[in-house]
């Protein structure tokens, strides 16, 4: 099985042959180890000041994997222990490969060049033969999240013969900015992940090692509680120990939503100032953009003025959650009638939006990775084109209240970036001006004087002479 990572160090003053000091491993020396049923080696296709990719082989002998009490097949197929896909398709045998290869660099050290190591840098992955219970879609699902550009092709079961259709295994390629260290974790979770299977026997010690490899993006992922049960053999008491611990280690609770006893937290205030900003605009039709768990819908609810609310979210467990938690199915049928679930990601065109009243995104476009953000307003502004889009994001000059928050951290793991007001304001001005709309600011929360408030809303309005064509 193999896989390469590469990168050219673009926009960072450092040559690209760098890249070894960050993996550990010099590029002039071709190295190897001995893992269970066969070896991994690391050398470099390429190392110059321009380019430099890393290559991981690893060679599995089926008959060592048997013997060693790692290659048992399934119940009744003896013969499958010897003859399977481990020597060919990446697997968690390639990922035990990678933590034993770059334990150093998976823990974000370098003490040859600490900058690079704490920064993100361009690169790309290629597994080209990836095996994939899923498909496609489930790479995209769990690699896209985290800042991946996701490029996942089926593999033909015969090139020769298209009539027998795909495999199970695609071919993948992935590039984005990322900490090196962060990439390598996410490999060292995903692989076994998608495979859905490990070539060993799976207990509590596997618990430690997903939450340390998990540690500061798998406890916000969407699709956490898939990637927690594959990754555990889908030994539901050991997913349910990773998830408690994925938690209150990553501090998924938002910073901001602490308030002082008997205040009203900042949530809730966003949700009723994003509520009163609809009833001013007389909106009948709606959609909640990224609703998670529902707490915007369920205010909505409450408005009998309101004809049709639809909630989206690109994770179908996020929807689960809030049909679970609103109690939809126990609704009376005119408010289930008022209200449909569906799943969708705000950076793809989806016509099932189109011509609404009012969209929402509270607290959604700093999930987002900067540039998929015109993918985003293309989405909502162009293919929705609703009468009026309200977007509410932090504001960051704001985050020097937070006392718990670390200087330079988000108030979320997930965010992918936080602006300031002028930031903002200048994305949502150019959106408004390329797509026909006008747009307005309010705070929301205390407004403070010298950082405004914690949380910043636009209102765009379509434009009369637009709307009447």
């Amino acid at each position: 099985m193999f896989l390469t990572f590469g990168t050219d160090l673009a926009g960072i003053d450092a040559p690209a042959s760098d890249f070894g000091f960050l993996l550990h491993k010099n590029p002039a020396r071709p190295q190897a180890i001995e893992v269970t049923g066969g070896s991994a080696h690391v050398f470099y296709p390429e190392a110059t000041n321009q380019r430099c990719t890393a290559a991981v082989l690893l060679e599995i002998d089926p008959i060592a994997l048997v013997r060693s009490g790692r290659g048992k097949a399934a119940e009744g197929f003896t013969l499958g222990q010897y003859v399977n896909d481990r020597p060919y398709a990446a697997s968690s045998l390639l990922a035990v490969a990678i933590g034993k290869l770059f334990r150093t660099a998976m823990n974000g050290r370098c003490d040859a060049r600490p900058e690079l190591a704490a920064r993100p840098i361009p690169l790309d992955v290629h597994v080209p033969a990836l095996p994939c219970s899923g498909g496609a879609e489930l790479a995209e699902r769990l690699f896209g999240p985290l800042g991946w550009t996701v490029d996942a092709r089926p593999v033909q079961l015969d090139p020769e013969i298209p009539a027998w259709g795909s495999s199970r295994y695609v071919d993948l390629r992935l590039s984005g900015v990322l900490r090196l260290a962060d990439a390598l974790n996410h490999l060292y979770v995903m692989l076994p992940v998608l495979d859905d299977a490990k070539h060993y026997w799976v207990g509590s010690d596997e618990v430690d090692k997903l939450v340390r490899a998990g540690e500061g993006w798998l406890g916000a992922h969407p699709e956490k509680d898939l990637i927690s049960h594959r990754y555990l053999a889908h030994r539901r008491y050991l997913a349910d120990d990773a998830l408690e611990r994925l938690a209150e280690a990553d501090g998924v609770e938002l910073v901001e939503e602490a308030s002082d006893e008997g205040s009203v937290s900042l949530a809730v205030e966003r949700r009723t100032a994003v509520a009163g900003v609809l009833r001013e605009l007389g909106a009948r039709r709606i959609a909640d953009l990224g609703c998670g768990e529902g707490a915007l819908v369920g205010e909505l609810l409450k408005d009998p003025m309101i004809g049709e609310l639809i909630a989206t979210d690109v994770s179908a467990r996020a929807l689960t959650t809030a049909e679970r938690r609103l109690h939809y199915n126990d609704l009376p049928d005119r408010q289930r009638e008022r209200l449909r679930f569906l799943q969708s990601s705000v950076t793809y065109a989806d016509e099932r939006l189109a011509g609404l009243d009012a969209v929402v995104l509270m607290e959604v476009i700093e999930h987002v990775d900067p540039p998929r953000l015109p993918a985003l307003a293309h989405s909502v502004f162009h293919t929705a084109h609703p009468g009026a889009v309200i977007v509410t994001t932090p504001n960051s000059e704001y985050n020097i209240r937070y006392p718990a928050l670390p200087a330079g951290r988000y108030r979320h793991p997930d965010h992918r970036f936080e602006w300031t007001r002028a930031e903002f304001q200048t994305w949502a001005t150019g959106v408004a001006n390329v797509h026909g709309y006008t747009v307005e600011f309010r705070p929301v929360g205390p407004d403070d004087s010298d950082v405004g408030s914690p949380t910043q809303l636009a209102l765009f309005r379509l434009r009369e002479e637009v709307s009447a064509r």
